[in-house]
């Protein structure tokens, strides 16, 4: 169950854009979606309860404690599959090309990930799964970063012509003036 669908991927590569591919493992199996959404009440009564007991706490804690309550609930369901990611990277790079796929792990915002991601040092198995489908070199880098860099330059470049295009604000017209 991709998060987007087929047209949305399109619509991505058309306007030159790129698309993060999410770990989440709700977002690449159904499986776990149903069975995570089955949990709902049980689940939310439980970070109800966390959030009660840390809410005095300072914000830093009271957000660990319930995504600690979250991923416990999370661990009841057997991880989706490691090559989920990669059946999903397959697939945008069919729909939209190769030059609109990216990685955006969510490694600090979901309960749950696939089997064999659990931080960032796991990232060297996405390339070499990459490399045993046939990827090449140059594909590879294009989804580890190049795509992003891409597209990122270009909105640095579109902000800067439409910075330098607006008038100053009142208030920089103001602070200049003194």
């Amino acid at each position: 169950p991709r998060n987007m669908t087929d047209d949305m991927l399109r619509a991505v590569a058309r306007g030159g854009g790129v698309v993060m591919v999410n770990y989440y493992s709700a977002f690449v199996d159904e499986n776990w979606r149903q069975q995570y959404d089955a949990q709902g009440k049980e689940r939310d009564a439980a970070l109800a309860a966390t959030a009660e007991k840390f809410k005095d706490a300072d914000p830093v804690t009271r957000y660990h404690e319930l995504d600690k309550t979250g991923k416990e609930w999370a661990a009841k369901i057997p991880r989706p599959p490691f090559d989920d990611i990669l059946e999903h990277i397959d697939h945008i790079a069919k729909v939209a090309g190769i030059d609109h796929v990216g990685l955006g792990s969510d490694f600090d915002g979901t309960p749950s990930m696939p089997e064999g991601l659990d931080s960032a040092a796991d990232l060297p198995k996405i390339t070499a799964g990459l490399l045993k489908r046939g990827y090449t070199a140059d594909q590879i880098h294009k989804v580890l970063g190049l795509n992003f860099m891409r597209v990122f330059r270009e909105v640095e470049a579109t902000s800067r012509k439409l910075t330098a295009e607006q008038r100053p604000s009142l208030a920089r017209q103001m602070s200049s003036s003194k």
